[in-house]
């Protein structure tokens, strides 16, 4: 499948944008260096409803959702979808992905610990069509939020180990409630080192547990076989990939058993072989 069409199934929605750094991945946030690259005058700190905030219920002139049926759409990248400040905005967006039940909405956060306090009066299991990620990026934050997260009412779950500062022992909190582990390094020019062999390791544990693995990124700092690459951004992406190892992920970079549940199509979650061709 080329990769354009790749591209073409994914939408952004950023109801708000701004969030405060909570734990040693916040450290190097991409959303304060984006801010400060595009020479916002407002704090980056500073949580501000944006112009998309409606995006899932816009239409176009023909009438026809800006946000097509069938889109897997990336919710809140630019802040935290549980951060504090947005408590008052948070109904209504649960209230738009419940109406937008045509489509896969996917947020991930560092706050899980809010999320029983946060959820809708009719979440009951969990939304069909949401998906949601606890960030962990080091040992620390896994055996604090993993815990709260395997206890929490939610039918798609995934863990994202990102930025990934070391070495990660996964393996306590990978059942079959989990439905993909996300990992990759730090970008920016400031981002600390990630290396290979923690990548492999989180790689081993995923496929004894038969847990979608997925390596989406290598950041800016890659050491493999005790040698540090620098990588440039617009390679990262496709550096991860080269390595060929992401393990029970299909077409779209989705886990395959929500990749059958979305699409309906088994092609969608074939599985791909361990090759490692790295620099």
């Amino acid at each position: 499948m080329a990769g354009g069409e790749r591209l073409n199934i994914y939408a952004d929605w950023n109801p708000w944008h701004g969030c405060t750094k909570i734990s040693p991945g916040c450290k190097y946030c991409y959303v304060y260096r984006q801010d400060e690259m595009y020479g916002s005058t407002l704090a980056s700190s500073l949580c501000r409803k944006t112009g998309a905030f409606a995006l899932p219920l816009m239409r176009r002139r023909d009438g026809s959702y800006k946000i097509p049926p069938g889109k897997i759409v990336f919710t809140c990248f630019t802040s935290d979808f549980l951060l504090e400040d947005a408590d008052p905005w948070r109904p209504d967006c649960w209230r738009m992905m419940r109406q937008r039940s045509d489509c896969w909405f996917y947020f991930f956060t560092k706050r899980i610990h809010r999320l029983a306090d946060c959820l809708p009066p009719d979440w009951g299991e969990g939304y069909d069509n949401v998906l949601i990620g606890c960030t962990v990026e080091n040992q620390d934050r896994a055996d604090y939020r993993l815990p709260i997260f395997l206890d929490l009412p939610i039918k798609h779950r995934s863990i994202i180990a990102s930025p990934l500062l070391e070495r990660l022992d996964l393996s306590p909190y990978l059942d079959d409630r989990i439905e993909e582990v996300a990992t990759g390094g730090e970008s920016g020019v400031e981002a600390r080192p990630c290396d290979y062999d923690w990548i492999l390791d989180l790689r081993r544990q995923c496929v004894e547990k038969e847990i979608p693995f997925r390596f989406h990124q290598t950041g800016a700092y890659f050491i493999k076989d005790g040698r540090m690459y620098r990588v440039r951004r617009r390679y990262q992406l496709s550096q991860a990939r080269k390595a060929n190892i992401d393990y029970r992920i299909g077409d779209y970079f989705l886990p395959d058993k929500v990749a059958r549940q979305v699409y309906g199509r088994q092609e969608m979650a074939g599985i791909q072989q361990m090759k490692i061709e790295l620099p």
